[in-house]
């Protein structure tokens, strides 16, 4: 496993995410620890391999709560699946979702989901995404699981729903200009 030191604290969520993914994506990395990671179950306690990881890999106050630690396990095991294509900070998950015909049903439970439900299906998007090779900007991801405040939830959700729907007009523009 590649070692790094707890240098990284305090940097942004944004900054983070990308360091996760160049960790998880690397050919140094264990692929026997990537496929532990993968199959990290939120309803369960963080398995050894997650402690492993996260003690040197996640800022200091991951494990802050119950709902933090269960947010960070989501995030590590969802990388984990998509690996070797995780982030691309300028894929943002609405077009990324339009462009790969992710169902608009599936995408509305997303927006409108909470908690253990969130994670879960984070997690299932998360598998679409790696059947797809198709990476995104985790932030997007990250800001729906860890955000508290209804107001900034409010706001991701719409840019998500907003990227989504002016995706899907153009293709049903370009379809109809087609016929």
């Amino acid at each position: 496993m590649i070692q790094e030191t707890k240098a990284h604290q305090g940097q942004s969520l944004g900054t983070t995410l990308a360091r996760l993914a160049a960790v998880l994506e690397s050919d140094q990395f264990s692929t026997g620890e990537r496929a532990r990671l993968k199959r990290v179950s939120i309803d369960a306690p963080p398995s050894l391999s997650f402690y492993r990881f996260a003690l040197t890999y996640l800022p200091e106050k991951w494990d802050a709560s119950i709902e933090q630690e269960r947010n960070w396990m989501t995030v590590v095991a969802g990388m984990a699946m998509m690996s070797p294509l995780i982030h691309d900070p300028n894929r943002r998950l609405g077009t990324v979702l339009a462009e790969n015909r992710y169902s608009e049903a599936r995408l509305e439970r997303l927006l409108a989901a909470e908690g253990n439900i969130l994670r879960f299906l984070v997690l299932r998007l998360t598998r679409f995404l790696a059947a797809k090779n198709t990476p995104v900007n985790w932030l997007d991801i990250a800001t729906l699981l860890f955000m508290s405040q209804t107001e900034d939830q409010e706001r991701v959700r719409k840019r998500i729903a907003s990227d989504f729907y002016r995706i899907q007009q153009q293709n049903d523009t370009t379809t109809n200009d087609t016929k």
